[in-house]
């Protein structure tokens, strides 16, 4: 009825959130109309994210983490200076909050404004890391890093606030859609930038040097 697992409901009635009962044999038992009351009015829209603790505070911690795990794995990040690290630490939390405004969207047509509007941000992102001289493969590279951090917050604020299972789904497919579109906007925006000749990250610039040095 609720679409949650028997421990989420066993840890709701210890809670006091519903009213539970136990018989002699040490059974829990529920009231169908207890279990009624939690369900929402209209079940065509889900709890908002915001409800669920889902801030873009929180996605920044989750962000951050993903930062010092990339630092480790991907060499060119740690040729990045702490100027270019910050711009793209800014244009990252535009896009998170951006998307959490896009899911929690009222209606279709506000959806769809909040998701043009993260398709500019991504773009702008894009242009970004080409004049800060990252490859289309680096740009891409970086913003799936930072994909799976987004998608486990999505999925842990739906367990914590009792997302039943078609819930659960269509919030993780609609973050999917948003984020390949998100993806191809980033893309196109790197390629399309203006600069021609674009200034290479502090490792490239050290690595040109040589050689140009030695030709």
């Amino acid at each position: 009825m609720l679409g949650v697992s028997p421990a989420t409901l066993r840890r709701w009635g210890d809670a006091g959130r519903v009213r539970v009962f136990t018989t002699p044999g040490g059974h829990r038992r529920f009231s169908r109309q207890g279990l009624e009351r939690l369900l929402p009015a209209d079940r065509s829209h889900r709890p908002s994210l915001g409800s669920a603790g889902l801030t873009t505070t929180r996605i920044t911690r989750s962000y951050r983490r993903a930062r010092r795990e990339a630092a480790s794995e991907l060499a060119w990040v740690l040729e990045l200076t702490d100027e270019q690290r910050a711009r793209f630490r800014e244009r990252g939390h535009v896009l998170a909050a951006r998307l959490l405004r896009y899911l929690d969207a009222p209606d279709g047509m506000a959806a769809a404004g909040q998701l043009r509007e993260a398709a500019l941000n991504a773009g702008d992102y894009g242009r970004v890391a080409a004049a800060e001289g990252l490859s289309l493969s680096q740009t891409v590279e970086g913003f799936l890093r930072f994909r799976a951090p987004f998608h486990h917050e999505l999925a842990t604020a739906a367990r914590r606030r009792g997302f039943d299972t078609r819930e659960t789904t269509e919030l993780l497919e609609a973050a999917e859609r948003a984020m390949d579109e998100m993806l191809l906007a980033t893309m196109g925006g790197h390629a399309g930038s203006v600069h021609g000749r674009r200034r290479p990250v502090r490792g490239q610039a050290v690595r040109l040097g040589r050689q140009r040095a030695t030709q």
